[in-house]
């Protein structure tokens, strides 16, 4: 029996001290269940009670970001297999320009503002829900059907990608407060590929990412439980740290070899706690339930519980054995 709720665990992690056990969460894309908010919500929960995480990262489709901009895709009813896009709402440089706000009715905004709301409705209080958003950067690479065309409008057309930037961050910061409305504690607030030397400079992204993100975080509310997802290799995890954003935790891809691995990033980040430690697509997907608990062991041998959250380092794959995630909820 655990002698604190998920969100008591959470709270002491956060002031630096140490919880009754290691805290843990996971998560994945349902893509036969996430094109109707119904389903995604149902699917979140039903993954919730089999494995009962301390906070629940709500992992809807990933393009409900960018529908309202004329982005458009046939459904998945496979679980294993993503959505097909047919459309992307920018082709050209000038296509930029035609980026204005949108309304919060926006169906595809509408819609996942009502799978926190029904998610809500049927978890504990004491369940920390963080909807995934992402940045304005990250959505504005989604837009093109190939990142390299927004990388080249950033390096030579700032101007015309800032009026899209902010388009889309006052679309966002009006949905990161409602989402607060509708019973999100805060956000999963991930980079995608754009938080990363790979694509950009840092100079580029401290003009075109850091202002933009900083208005989406602070639309959130000062309370808000935010998690900084740092996605991609070659990322830019260390500058982001050394600005402070206003986030509780840390999360990136560290058994990538191009980013921190984890314990560099352990050193680092000395004043938050850091959710990683699972190589996701090696040893989740491929070890045996013995081997994933040897794993597991290590960990709780070489961290510290009031500093690490198990999870993985991006969303796992559909593949993920539920055997082997059990493995690890049982270590605990």
């Amino acid at each position: 029996m655990d002698k604190y709720s998920h969100r008591e665990r959470l709270e002491l992690i956060f002031r630096g001290e140490k919880p009754d056990r290691f805290a843990v969460s996971f998560w994945r894309h349902f893509f036969h269940k996430e094109h109707y908010a119904e389903g995604t919500a149902a699917a979140m929960l039903d993954f919730q009670k089999r494995f009962d995480w301390d906070f629940m990262k709500i992992n809807p489709r990933a393009d409900y970001h960018i529908e309202g901009w004329g982005f458009k895709q046939e459904w998945s009813f496979n679980e294993f297999k993503k959505h097909k896009k047919t459309n992307f709402p920018v082709k050209s440089l000038e296509d930029w320009k035609k980026i204005e706000p949108l309304k919060l009715t926006t169906p595809s905004l509408d819609e996942h503002l009502k799978v926190v709301s029904l998610i809500r409705k049927k978890t504990d209080k004491n369940l920390p829900l963080l909807m995934t958003v992402f940045t304005p950067l990250a959505i504005a690479g989604r837009m093109v059907k190939d990142n390299r065309l927004l990388a080249e409008h950033i390096h030579n057309y700032p101007e015309t990608i800032h009026w899209a930037l902010e388009a889309i961050t006052q679309t966002f910061e009006k949905f990161a407060e409602e989402l607060r409305n509708a019973g999100a504690d805060g956000l999963f607030f991930a980079t995608t590929q754009w938080a990363s030397s790979d694509l950009v400079s840092w100079e580029e992204y401290q003009q075109c990412g850091v202002p933009y993100d900083l208005r989406v975080i602070k639309a959130a509310g000062e309370d808000a439980i935010n998690l900084l997802h740092i996605c991609s290799s070659n990322n830019f995890l260390q500058e982001l740290f050394a600005l402070d954003y206003p986030c509780k935790m840390y999360n990136w891809e560290s058994d990538d070899p191009t980013n921190l691995p984890l314990d560099k990033g352990f050193d680092l980040i000395k004043n938050k706690p850091v959710v990683g430690g699972v190589d996701h697509q090696g040893w989740l997907l491929h070890s045996s339930t013995d081997e994933i608990k040897q794993k597991i062991d290590d960990i709780k041998n070489n961290y510290d519980a009031a500093k690490l959250i198990i999870g993985p380092g991006c969303c796992i794959p559909p593949e993920v054995p539920f055997e082997n995630l059990q493995a690890i909820r049982d270590k605990l």
